[in-house]
């Protein structure tokens, strides 16, 4: 721990630059999805307010309904679209660029937002939403691969999982605002909403004083003189040589090759195993049952005999629990690898539902299990934070090239947003059809992925992209080679039985 500590004041610098990048990246991805629900009564009174002020009519709940709809998934659509702009905006511009151009974004979305209410307009609430989705879609790619290109080797882990800390942290400060006490009124909800415009505008003042990431420096520009610079900006004075020539190595690999676009990805199969990887990284992280929580929180809560007034401090509660783990996380990912995290913490979370599943039958039955349900949940969160809510970043920032990593990122990106977009129309029915039974599914969906994480995901603890990428190749290989051996083995049995 002290070797640790001692790392965090020699690169003092790429912490600065960490906490730069995090609070307009995926810190405003975390705040724009949850800071809505506390918002959610009173955008609908405001458009009813509204539209009966210019047509002189109360608004129908359906009609009501339906544009409230519109303001939630116009953020998953522009989402959709800044994360398909984010390939090409940072393969052509690099990610500081990418970024500061998005602050921008984000700016107009907060002037619309925060000026609806005196221009009595809902319609300018949704062409900010739309805005924040297209930020959204492109800080979140852009900022998990920035943290990771900057990061020396045996910090990496560290770095990538900050990603996923300031998602988290994201969601704590959205929590936090939006309590009563705070901005959650019917007077403050706009400038709750206009609270991720001011953090982009605290990122466009100070990114321009950090520098792009060294890997792209070097291999996408040939620049080795400002790679040098940079790293030497961002980890202090010291000798770099392993770091450098692991990149050169990529270089000599990758044979000077561009970044690669959505298409060419998909059709390269030497990638195929590392996207293989992603997906299952992917849908397990959003099918590991954290949505049937969330779903679930308010209602066990409630039949815990916890007062109404208490319950969003509670909540407030379980949002900071998810921020401390991924917190630890960071500090152990290095230590322990990623592999251990990701399965051991599927295996963990999937007892928890089970034991979870049991109390929520029994509560009925017997008072205090409603009370080990609420302890459940946050032991739940916590495992979701020191496994896979931080790990998934890391392992998918090792295993591409610079070539195929801003593609892949897309494609990956895409998952997510239609996996949310999937998840939000479809999970209520099966709550209404399954009831706690729900539970069940992301059970079955914990332990699969944990067994196969288990057999095929390599270690990326210590590795270079090249060796993972070899490694991939390898593991590849072998297969090939023992589906040849069983191939032929089969043609000498059927030769020796026509004979």
């Amino acid at each position: 721990m002290a070797g640790f500590l001692s790392d965090l004041v020699q690169y003092r610098k790429l912490l600065l630059m960490i906490m730069v990048l995090g609070i307009g990246g995926t810190h405003l991805s975390g705040f724009q999805m949850s800071v809505i629900n506390y918002t959610s009564p009173y955008i609908q009174k405001f458009i009813n307010e509204t539209w009966l002020e210019r047509y002189g009519s109360v608004l129908h709940q359906e009609t009501l309904t339906l544009l409230w709809s519109f303001i939630m998934s116009v953020y998953c659509v522009g989402g959709m679209i800044g994360c398909l702009c984010s390939g090409y905006l940072t393969a052509k511009y690099g990610k500081k660029k990418c970024l500061l151009f998005n602050d921008v974004v984000l700016i107009i979305a907060m002037l619309h937002i925060g000026f609806s209410r005196r221009a009595k307009s809902f319609e300018m609430i949704l062409i900010g939403r739309f805005l924040e989705g297209i930020g959204a879609g492109i800080n979140t790619n852009t900022h998990v691969q920035y943290a990771g290109e900057i990061s020396p080797k045996k910090l990496r882990g560290f770095v990538n999982v900050t990603s996923s800390v300031f998602l988290a942290l994201g969601k704590a400060v959205a929590r936090i605002l939006g309590l009563r006490d705070l901005l959650g009124t019917e007077d403050m909800w706009n400038v709750l909403l206009s609270f991720s415009g001011l953090v982009a505008l605290i990122q466009l003042l100070f990114l321009p004083f950090f520098p792009e990431s060294p890997p792209y420096l070097l291999l996408q520009k040939g620049d080795k003189a400002g790679c040098l610079k940079a790293m030497k900006q961002l980890w202090g004075e010291g000798n770099y040589h392993t770091e450098f020539d692991d990149m050169m190595k990529e270089k000599a690999v990758t044979k000077g090759t561009k970044i690669m676009n959505v298409l060419e990805v998909l059709k390269e199969p030497s990638v195929y195993p590392q996207l293989s990887t992603m997906l299952l990284l992917l849908l397990s992280l959003q099918l590991c049952g954290l949505s049937a929580i969330t779903f679930y929180t308010s209602e066990i809560f409630q039949t815990a005999n916890l007062q109404e007034s208490i319950i969003p401090y509670v909540s407030l509660g379980v949002a900071i629990s998810e921020l401390i783990s991924i917190i630890f996380c960071s500090s152990i990912i290095d230590r322990f690898g990623r592999r251990i995290l990701l399965w051991g913490g599927y295996v963990l979370m999937a007892l928890i539902l089970v034991l979870l599943e049991t109390s929520l039958l029994l509560s009925d039955q017997f008072l205090w299990m409603r009370y080990c349900s609420v302890i459940l949940i946050f032991l739940f969160i916590i495992a979701y934070g020191i496994g896979p809510a931080g790990a998934v970043a890391s392992v998918m920032n090792e295993i591409f090239t610079l070539s195929t990593r801003s593609s892949a990122f897309v494609i990956g990106g895409i998952v997510i947003w239609l996996g949310l977009t999937f998840t939000g129309m479809i999970f209520p029915f099966a709550v209404m059809l399954l009831g706690p039974f729900c539970f069940l599914i992301f059970i079955a969906v914990l332990v699969i992925s944990a067994v196969l994480i288990y057999l095929f995901l390599p270690e990326t603890k210590g590795k270079s992209t090249s060796e993972i990428t070899e490694e991939f190749k390898t593991r590849q290989f072998k297969k090939k080679r023992h589906q040849t051996v069983e191939k032929n083995a089969a043609e000498e049995k059927t030769f020796c039985t026509k004979l």
